[in-house]
């Protein structure tokens, strides 16, 4: 399987229309600049345009800059089709490294948590990763405080292998899930 730019679809379309589509480079840029007024929905809501998502895309556009391969597997619009803006992001934060290991990440608008969107999203994450057959393990970093988050990826098979220390984020706990 080769990672696209296409929308990656919810395994089971049945459960959810929940998809991940590729945030246009264009758009990428503009937002790592604090460019987003001009902006339709599609791209973009209060959430993703704000100061709680700048860091990230200053660092993905960044990293599309520097590594332009990382692009299909970074972070991703989540798409509700019944919901007008983006519900969130959700990708890995690269293509698998040489040990065949990716990171997950996710975040969702506070104003739509609780509504199964981070559930979804790791699920299609996980199906992306199972079908890609570079990767092997698949790996999340989480705030100690983050119980909820722990508690989703715990669900999913992912064990605690350790900690380490992130310069925005501070103390992270290791958990990491087979990949097969």
């Amino acid at each position: 399987m080769t990672i696209t730019s296409s929308p990656w679809v919810h395994p089971e379309p049945s459960q959810s229309q929940l998809h991940l589509d590729v945030v246009p480079e264009n758009v990428l840029h503009a937002l790592a600049a604090g460019e987003s007024a001009s902006f339709v929905p599609r791209f973009v809501s209060p959430y993703l345009a704000g100061p709680e998502c700048l860091s990230l895309w200053r660092m993905r556009s960044g990293q599309i800059v520097d590594t332009p391969t990382d692009a299909p597997w970074i972070t991703r619009l989540m798409v509700d089709p019944r919901v007008t803006a983006p519900v969130g992001v959700a990708g890995f934060h690269g293509a698998p490294d040489d040990t065949g290991m990716v990171e997950v990440g996710y975040r969702v608008d506070p104003l739509l948590r609780r509504r199964g969107y981070a559930r979804r999203s790791l699920e299609t994450l996980l199906a992306v990763a199972q079908g890609h057959p570079d990767v092997r393990t698949v790996r999340a970093s989480i705030s100690p405080e983050n119980t909820a988050s722990r508690a989703l990826v715990s669900s999913y098979g992912f064990v605690e292998t350790g900690e380490q220390w992130d310069e925005e984020d501070g103390l992270e706990i290791i958990f990491e899930v087979s990949a097969g």
